[in-house]
């Protein structure tokens, strides 16, 4: 079996059971108890806590443990604004952010702050000057990811946290793709991690307010971690945390090299191997060990399932999954084709030969997939030399599937309106056109759902 979700999750490091193995004989006392049990456990809470400031490349008193990822953006979202409540409520995130950052943002409107969502291009980018010119006098914070955790394409966060910092702003960096692989570049003012993307246990997370940040705990706070994580501290987990991100960060330019090359090779053979297909994200500022495609006319579900029989474990921002009926939010930010999407994240030490292997079953996979699906007969009439199509209660991909079918039965410059109440038909119709080198005319209200226009150009 080979495991592709790096991305969601890496496999415990060695390092870091080895290191919560041993603490856990020696961390299981309070540490802020003055008896010996208590200062060994101190000893071990200050050196993990030493160990990891030196990998963000902070100081030691202004990193925090929390009881995950989500809860650090949670925290630190919160308590900066809080913060900065004097100067205005106003909140700047990317269209791309985790879903941490942009349930927060959701928060914070609903209490009666505005939030401005910068939109990036088609690679998955941010541009610094779209940042530059959504900064307000009330700005009170702004949020930009390192690295996008679906696509891999890293974000200016250098020049956006020198724009910030000259407006007076300070910038929180949700840093969990990329923290193995290196520290976040520029003068950025919060940043957030997660213990268990790069190799250590889950339910650790970092948070980092530099020095000189106005920032305000919310909530009920107590004595322990500078009254920004209440609870007892789990100090095996976070020593293993600590011991993993040292170990990945002295492994990390080595694999870096080779996840690429094996990367850049999935990148060229995927679309040689596969019609139809849409590799997404920046092909170059990416993360070593994340590509992601979209296959047209496959249920994301239905190939997961079957890669999944064939021995890889990969995850999918396709609508045509059971968890959600809409597209991932980075894929429809993006404007890319959702419909059979794909991303596989390898993590360290992935062999060349399983990824060869996946080369080899994902053509078939792909045909399979579509084979099974078959070619829905279109409900089609025509109206006033219009062809339209009924995909209405039809999910991805079926209206697209029926959209390729009957392009052929229209003259050149004739139109086709598809009908269709699925969410991801706004994403994946326009996709399909520029894939298919015909002209997307836009949407249209019908009577139930929407009817997308589509004119024929060659």
């Amino acid at each position: 079996m080979a495991y592709f979700d790096a991305a969601s999750a890496v496999p415990l490091h060695p390092v870091a059971r080895q290191a919560l193995l041993a603490s856990l004989d020696e961390g299981w006392a309070d540490p802020s108890r003055l008896y010996r049990e208590g200062r060994r456990a101190r000893m071990l809470l200050d050196a993990a806590r030493e160990a990891a400031a030196e990998a963000v490349g902070c100081r030691a008193d202004e990193l925090v443990f929390t009881s995950s990822g989500t809860r650090a953006v949670h925290t630190g979202i919160e308590g900066a604004l809080a913060g900065r409540r004097r100067v205005g409520r106003h909140l700047i995130v990317s269209s791309v952010e985790h879903s941490s950052v942009l349930h927060m943002a959701d928060v914070h409107e609903a209490g009666g702050g505005t939030v401005t969502q910068v939109a990036v291009d088609r690679t998955g980018a941010a541009a610094v000057e779209s940042y530059a010119g959504a900064l307000r006098p009330d700005t009170a914070l702004a949020c930009l990811q390192s690295a996008n955790h679906e696509v891999g394409t890293e974000q200016p966060v250098a020049a956006v946290a020198e724009v910030c910092r000259a407006a007076g702003v300070p910038l929180l960096v949700d840093a969990a793709q990329s923290l193995g692989w290196g520290r976040v570049e520029g003068d950025w003012s919060v940043l957030a991690a997660s213990a268990h993307k790069w190799g250590g246990p889950s339910g650790v997370g970092l948070l980092v307010v530099r020095k000189g940040v106005r920032f305000a705990p919310q909530g009920a706070v107590d004595e322990r971690e500078s009254g920004r994580a209440a609870g007892f501290e789990n100090i095996p987990a976070i020593v293993a945390a600590a011991a993993s991100l040292r170990a990945v960060r002295a492994e990390a330019a080595r694999e870096s090299v080779r996840l690429r090359e094996l990367t850049a090779r999935i990148r060229a053979r995927v679309p040689e191997a596969v019609p139809d297909v849409e590799v997404v994200g920046d092909p170059e500022r990416r993360l070593p060990g994340i590509v992601t495609f979209s296959c047209l006319y496959v249920d994301g579900e239905t190939l997961l399932h079957e890669l999944d029989r064939a021995g890889f474990s990969v995850s999918s921002g396709s609508s045509c999954t059971s968890s959600t009926l809409t597209p991932s939010h980075v894929l429809k930010a993006m404007g890319v084709l959702s419909e059979g999407n794909v991303r596989v994240s390898l993590p360290p030490g992935t062999a060349g030969q399983d990824v060869e292997r996946f080369l080899e079953v994902l053509s078939g996979a792909v045909a399979g997939v579509r084979e099974k699906l078959g070619a829905p007969v279109a409900d089609t009439v025509v109206r006033e030399d219009v062809l339209v199509v009924d995909s209405l209660g039809k999910r991805c991909p079926i209206p697209v599937i029926e959209l390729a079918k009957v392009i052929g039965d229209v003259p050149v410059g004739g139109t086709v309106r598809v009908l269709s109440d699925d969410e991801a038909a706004r994403l994946d119709i326009p996709a399909w056109c520029e894939m298919r080198g015909q002209e997307y005319v836009g949407e249209e209200p019908a009577e139930r759902g929407s009817a997308y226009v589509v004119r024929r150009l060659s």
